[in-house]
Order: structure tokens, then sequence, then C-alpha cells
């Protein structure tokens, strides 16, 4: 039997569903096992429900992973679990746009609908009930049926000022044909602290980050019906289960160092299983305070907040100078966003690697999307020609080197070339889904083994 799920999905960004997520996750975690996933390719939220759940938290996204991988996902992650939460991206329907016809918009795609869809699980809506009265019943209405197969099982009220305002908005539910399963008050809203790239990870925040997760459980424990919950969570139907053994054939037993810590928080966790699977010995590190792992014949270098730590990251000048010793030795770097402006020979002045040409700078420009990119040249990971989706993140700017790594076009049609390639490195700001290109974790360990 395949654990049962329930979604957590919201009209719009901003109405709380991560805090109200990540306190289902704990409030149920303390009677039983609970499975945390978050849909699209949010790294941030899964840390918080690492936390709350003591499971990895996982991404179900349909863009990067392909529709056909959500529920085998689904099923890899939720083994052994009684109940899984899957926390939503933006609103309901919210995707990556597609042009239709003409130019014209069509729905998202990859939508926390379309990932419900897939598993059968029913949807929470938590709504910010600031502003909202009698006239909540439409806006539930229209959830409701918007879009066929789709079960909206309930509501979680979010905000709620007053008593009479719960009284009102109940009602409002009532109208609408829904049950409101929650009424969380204004006042007791919790503020998880931000910065530019949204709520600061969980690994940065240590003994902060676990009285955060623990003041969200205290949170819903008090004002929603966790038990009603439970009840209202549908089983995904039984199928294929994901297996790292079955994407990738052993290559022999390389040691592969995987950075880690506050500066490196970005990843998936079928990244680490994907490369055990390959047959690696997987070994962690912390790029602020360690050095290369003995015997390292490649070093993943995942994305996160290298800009934050820069005079750190440049002060561990052995392990720097490791990197570059390990480069001219033949050994690989597989390096995502963060990782590549480690590798730069500055960021915002203060020096780093050295290995990727170029001066990287923090700048005001949000780049945010996913990418449609072809492989430009040959690298440990893709072959020349190759096709991914992968999704960019970031508030900094490196130029292309010479021999960039990927090129696609914009949302405006126009033609960008990013990232760096050797014959033993491939870095870029593109960050893509291991799940999604297994054979790419492969290649990597088959490079060095």
């Amino acid at each position: 039997m395949v654990a049962p799920a329930v979604v957590i999905a919201a009209p719009s960004s901003g109405s709380g569903k991560t805090t109200i997520a990540t306190g289902l996750m704990g409030a149920l975690a303390r009677t039983g096992t609970v499975a945390p996933f978050k849909v699209g390719p949010d790294y941030i939220d899964p840390g918080y429900h690492a936390l709350a759940t003591g499971r990895p938290g996982r991404n179900l996204d349909a863009i990067l992973c392909g529709e056909q991988r959500i529920a085998p996902l689904y099923r890899h992650g939720a083994r052994d679990a009684d109940i899984a939460v899957v926390e939503g991206v933006m609103g309901l329907f919210d995707g990556r746009i597609v042009d239709g016809p003409g130019g014209a918009a069509t729905e998202g795609i990859g939508s926390t609908a379309d990932v419900a869809q897939i598993l059968g699980a029913p949807v929470l809506l938590v709504v910010d009930a600031r502003g909202h009265s009698q006239s909540l019943a439409a806006l539930l209405a229209g959830f409701a049926t918007y879009r066929p197969g789709i079960a909206l099982a309930g509501v979680i009220l979010n905000r709620v000022s007053s008593a009479r305002h719960e009284r009102v908005l109940r009602d409002a539910c009532a109208h609408a044909g829904l049950e409101a399963v929650g009424a969380v008050p204004g006042a007791a809203a919790l503020e998880v602290p931000a910065r530019h790239l949204g709520l600061i990870p969980a690994a940065e925040r240590g003994a902060e980050a676990v009285a955060a997760v623990a003041a969200m459980t205290e949170l819903v424990e008090r004002h929603v019906d966790v038990e009603r919950i439970r009840a209202l969570a549908r089983p995904v139907a039984d199928g294929p289960l994901w297996s790292p053994s079955d994407e990738v054939a052993r290559a022999g037993g390389p040691v592969v160092a995987l950075a880690g810590g506050p500066a490196f928080s970005f990843g998936y966790a079928e990244h680490e299983e994907l490369l055990r699977a390959a047959g690696a010995r997987v070994e962690r590190f912390d790029p602020l305070t360690d050095e290369l792992p003995g015997g390292a014949a490649a070093v993943v270098l995942p994305g996160g907040f290298p800009e934050v730590y820069a005079e750190k990251l440049s002060a561990n000048a052995a392990l720097r100078d490791q990197l570059r010793a390990l480069v001219d030795a033949g050994g690989a770097i597989h390096a995502e966003c963060a990782g590549q402006l480690y590798l730069a020979e500055s960021l915002d002045g203060v020096p780093m690697c050295g290995i990727v040409p170029g001066a990287a700078t923090f700048t005001r420009r949000l780049t945010l999307g996913y990418r449609d990119a072809v492989a430009l040249g040959a690298s440990p990971l893709f072959a020349p020609g190759e096709r991914v989706t992968g999704h960019e993140f970031h508030r900094t700017a490196l130029a292309a080197g010479p021999a960039p790594a990927w090129g696609w076009r914009d949302g405006d049609g126009v033609a960008t070339t990013d990232g760096h390639l050797s014959p033993t490195v491939h870095s870029s700001y593109l960050h893509v889904h291991p799940a999604g290109y297994p054979e790419a974790v492969e290649r990597l360990v088959r490079a060095v083994a």
C-alpha cells in the first residue's frame, strides 16, 4: 500500500502555505511517520520539511523530471511512511506558461494542480483571510470548479482577525460546499527570516530553524484539526517505484566529494542516492571549514549562497588549492549556480578558486525561470547537442566563458549562453534535477572511476 497524501495549496503566493504545511508535517510526525514533498524546484522549503519530519525533503517537479516520474518519485520518497504532505508552489493552478497559437498564453504546466491530479491526492487550500468576508465563498467556488479532476477537500483559514471574522469565513466556506479544517489567528502568524532569494535556509539557521519549526508545529496543533486532515488524506495508486539502482549502472568505486553546509545547501536527495547507486563513495564536506576529502576523484558543488559567505570561503585557501590541483590532475568538477561562483576568479572582489574564468558580482536583478537548454560541448556529464530542461534562480552575474556549457533562448527569444566547460569541468547557473537526467550522474562517476 502506498502512503496516503494530502496537498497543501493556496490561491496565490504569500498565503502562508509554507508555515501551515511545515507545521502540519510536524504535528503529524508526533504520532506517525510523515513523508515531506514540495512541488517545483524550490530548495529552501524542503530543508524546513526535513526538520519537521526527520526525513529528507523531496521535490516533485513535473517540468524538471517529467510527469511520468512524479508518481514513482512519490512512491520512492513515501516508502514506509504513514502519510505524506505535499506543499504546493505559488497558486494552485500556476505553472510554467507555454505560449499557445498566435502567442496566446495557455494554462501553466507543472502546477500544484498537475501534481495533485497525477497523485490523485486531495487538496487543502490555505487562504490568507485578511480582507476577506462573505465574498470568500465566490473565490472558493471558483477554485473548486475551475478544473475537473482536482479534489478540493477543505480550507485552512490563515491570518484570521477575530472570532467574528472566523464565523463569517466558516459560513462562506460552507456556502461554497467546503469544510474549514482550521482557522489560524493573524496575531499568531510566524515570520521566517527572508533574504534576496526567499527564506533563509534551515541549514544556515541551526537551532533557530529547529525552534521555528517547533513553533509552526505548535501553531498548527492549536488551530488546525490535524486528525481531520489525516482522515481526508487519500492513498496514492500503487505502481512502479523510482529506484536509483534501476536508473544507473555501477561504475566502480571512486570517491565523490559532495559539498554542503550553509553556503551550499541547495540540493536534491536523489542526487546522492544516484551517485551511490552508480558506485561512488560519497563524502560530504563543508567548503567553509573543511579540506577536500581524501582520495576524491570528483567534486559536486551544488547551489546555495556563496555571496553571503564569500570572505570565509576565500579564507579556506587550502581547499581552493586542492580543487585547482584536482582539476590539474584530471579530476572532475560539477558545479551549479553557487558552485560556479565559487569556482570563478572572484566573487564581489573576493578571491575564489580561479578555475572558471571571470569575476562574479552580486546584482539587484533576479534571474528566474525554467530553461530548455542544449549542451554546447562535451563534458564529464553531457554530450554535445544533448537537451535538458533546468531552472535558473540567482541575483548574481558571471559572463559565460569562452567554452560555455549551455545555450538557450530566453522568454523574449534572445539567444543566451551560460557556464563553462573544460574536459573535466562542467559549471553553469542551470540547476538540473538528477532524477530527470540520471545518465549524467552515471557518466560523471564513470569518468573518474
